[in-house]
């Protein structure tokens, strides 16, 4: 408590003085915070993907522009902003220019409830976790109408297809969440974090704190790996990019997207799947907790300690993602629905049963 006395400490003596002045300006610093974090993410993961990709298959990657190729992301996001923006004559012009920013909407609302460091959150909600649920499912309706006011065929199926599979593969994810608000017992994010640092009814050895994160029990196990299946399928990626699915759809949903309206497609995949990496380590990782006895304070203890490894447990869970991108082919749309209604769905209400008798036998 030391350590987030000293941090409000520093954040009034900034915030004060401003809140004098102009008061709505205090009500935008946590936006504009969340912005600055996500484009300045989204813009280093472009070229992350580019590199891991080009390792995988034996190739350079981003070269020429900058030091390893760094600004090569800043250069297309200005080729983009040059770009003609074109709608389609016969598209619902009003539903066709919003339907990029409800697909991006999430991430922006979802990163106010997710602890990065210790006392560092937004808002800590008592139903902190339905709040992530209940927002991540807004994507889905940006690529649903994206592909309906494209009026366009391959559009329309990219976004009926993308309808069956966000629907589909909510259930295995939201299945796999009710596991740990079981074992945690609250739906506050950042309690869920603190019930992974031990305490007096944990079993592991006082030099292995991370033996007490939900990953290292039973169904800790089974919920964190049915939640990154899931989440691939939520994110579209491959090989659940059966929405986009350019051999069969041109580009599924986005097909009549140019300029800085795809852009923000783009932005927001890679948005997305910087958070649901950020909401599984969160909850099955530990989330800013340290996986070693740390004796560091002040500073150290909220930036080094938590930040650090926050941020060090995403990019693990990102580099993942990426090696399951461009290593596996993509299935098709009945394998994509069988993977859920017969394997994963299957798997998550018995991991459900299972994390019943392991809180029992917690308990006793």
């Amino acid at each position: 408590m030391a350590e987030r006395g000293w941090l409000e400490n520093w954040v009034n003596g900034i915030v004060q003085p401003l809140y004098e002045v102009a008061p709505w300006i205090v009500h935008l610093v946590p936006i504009l915070w969340i912005l600055i974090l996500i484009v300045g993410s989204v813009l280093i993961l472009i070229w992350a993907e580019r590199k891991v990709s080009a390792d995988i298959q034996s190739r350079v990657g981003p070269l020429h522009h900058g030091p390893y190729g760094l600004f090569q992301s800043i250069w297309d996001a200005l080729k983009l902003l040059t770009k003609e923006d074109t709608i389609p004559k016969q598209a619902d012009r009003l539903v066709f220019c919003v339907a990029p920013y409800i697909v991006f909407l999430p991430a922006i609302l979802a990163y106010v409830v997710i602890p990065v460091g210790n006392g560092l959150i937004a808002a800590d909600l008592n139903v902190g976790l339905w709040y992530l649920v209940a927002v991540g499912s807004i994507a889905v309706l940006g690529i649903i109408v994206a592909g309906w006011a494209s009026n366009n065929k391959w559009s329309l199926l990219g976004g009926m297809r993308a309808a069956a599979q966000l629907i589909t593969y909510e259930i295995p994810m939201f299945l796999s969440v009710v596991v740990i608000i079981m074992m945690a017992g609250t739906l506050s994010l950042d309690q869920i974090v603190r019930s992974q640092s031990g305490g007096s009814w944990s079993l592991a050895p006082p030099d292995a704190p991370f033996l007490n994160w939900n990953c290292f029990t039973l169904p800790g196990m089974i919920a964190a790996v049915l939640y990154l299946v899931a989440a691939l399928a939520e994110v579209n990626r491959q090989p659940f990019d059966l929405p986009e699915s350019e051999s069969e759809l041109v580009s599924g949903f986005n097909t009549e997207y140019s300029g800085m309206r795809f852009g923000i497609f783009f932005v927001a995949e890679f948005s997305n799947t910087a958070l649901v990496s950020g909401i599984a380590a969160t909850l099955f990782f530990g989330g800013w907790s340290s996986p070693i006895v740390s004796e560091g304070e002040g500073f150290w203890r909220i930036f080094g300690d938590g930040v650090l490894w926050y941020f060090v447990k995403i990019t693990i869970l990102i580099y993942c993602m990426m090696w399951v991108k461009w290593t596996l082919p993509r299935v098709r749309i009945d394998q994509m629905l069988q993977i859920a209604w017969k394997g994963l769905i299957p798997l998550a209400l018995i991991n459900i049963a299972i994390a019943v008798a392991h809180v029992a036998w917690v308990g006793a």
